[in-house]
């Protein structure tokens, strides 16, 4: 989550998953903004048939900020709204779900007349002293789950309800059975590099098929591809991509549980969904302008998360034990190697920071309270 009000007088988009706050968050920022959805049939249907009338709702005189809630369902809107920028001057916040149905029908996004934003689910920084981090990697940070008093019902509920209305809104296929076996399928990907022939196979699918369902869950912001880290690469990488869910309780939500899945492989896939979500939160909202990747060797030497940017190079390796062992650093240390400009860090479930061979060891729960201080100056890793 994390968005901060734009200290600028230009419209936005402001996209995200359902439920991480957008409309909460657009009421609260401009409680005196006209506001539309077009979640509600009546104005929904009314502007589908002829978006011109949308300069009828938007009184004469009016100079404060026009909220448009859901655009993506429908976008003829963005030609209107491209022409009152233009004409009136007016200023547009423009929340959706999704940019499939926006790219879809060749809309540009208002060719640069509006600045993009994103919300993401609550971050560790943001729940302060109610951030637990074994509640974190069970349920995730949606917002609605700090009230609620079944999360594992919620997740259920967003999972077989939000995410299937989307898919349905969308047109992306009438096979819905097929698409969540795929989501099933997806789930053990988790944090994995994506090999589509092996999920057909799964999944008894075209691979052409599966690869078209993976850039559903990216158009659809519910799931995201990372990819390897390959600049100035002196040995052989691994070149494929790894795939996430966006918040770790949907991931736990999506994932078959059974007698034959081993709960310590769970939750390590968990805990650097964790990671991997708070990371990418906490550097798009400060724009701090790093890359996200991760970095593999052919020989099976891995880091689980670099960022590269004008701030530096880091590497992040994330272990839910609380011991630390010589084998844990192999994969930094051998970046460290090829990159020795990089601050390596390892995230650990102790409770103290230590340094080993030139690499920080670092307590995760306290680490990820204090991410947005980490990644504004790594250089106090090691001070």
């Amino acid at each position: 989550m994390l968005q901060v009000l734009p200290q600028h007088r230009k419209s936005f988009f402001l996209f995200g998953p359902r439920a991480t706050g957008k409309t909460l968050w657009v009421k609260q920022a401009f409680p005196r903004g006209l506001y539309l959805d077009l979640l509600q049939a009546d104005l929904h249907r009314e502007l589908l048939a002829r978006p011109e009338q949308l300069e009828q709702l938007i009184p004469p005189r009016f100079n404060n900020w026009v909220i448009i809630d859901e655009v993506q369902r429908v976008p003829a809107l963005l030609s209107q709204i491209h022409r009152l920028i233009e004409n009136r001057r007016l200023r547009f916040v423009l929340t959706g779900s999704s940019a499939r149905s926006l790219r879809k029908r060749g809309a540009n996004l208002l060719a640069g007349r509006a600045l993009t934003r994103m919300m993401y689910p609550l971050t560790a920084y943001e729940l302060g002293k109610d951030f637990d981090i074994k509640k974190s990697i069970a349920y995730g940070h949606l917002p609605a789950l700090t009230h609620e008093p079944d999360p594992h019902a919620y997740l259920q509920s967003y999972v077989g309800t939000y995410m299937q209305q989307e898919v349905l809104q969308e047109g992306v296929t009438r096979q819905l059975d097929a698409f969540t076996r795929f989501l099933q399928v997806a789930s053990f990907c988790q944090g994995q590099v994506v090999n589509l022939t092996e999920i057909a196979r799964e999944c008894s699918m075209h691979r052409k098929t599966v690869a078209n369902y993976f850039c559903v869950l990216e158009d659809l912001l519910v799931g995201y591809r990372l990819p390897p880290f390959t600049r100035r690469a002196k040995r052989q990488v691994v070149m494929h991509a790894k795939f996430y869910f966006f918040d770790v309780g949907i991931y736990r939500a999506l994932r078959p549980k059974g007698v034959l899945d081993s709960p310590p492989e769970q939750e390590g896939a968990a805990l650097e969904t964790l990671v991997w979500q708070e990371l990418r939160a906490v550097n798009d909202t400060l724009e701090l302008g790093y890359s996200l990747h991760y970095w593999r060797t052919r020989t099976g030497q891995e880091v689980d998360f670099v960022l590269y940017g004008p701030r530096g190079l880091l590497a992040i390796e994330v272990k839910r034990h609380n011991q630390v062992h010589s084998a844990d650093l192999r994969g930094l240390r051998a970046f460290v190697n090829a990159y020795p400009e990089a601050t390596p860090i390892l995230l650990y479930g102790g409770q103290r920071r230590r340094y080993q061979g030139g690499v920080a060891i670092l307590p995760i729960q306290q680490t990820l309270l204090q991410l947005p201080q980490l990644l504004q100056d790594p250089a106090s890793v090691t001070t």
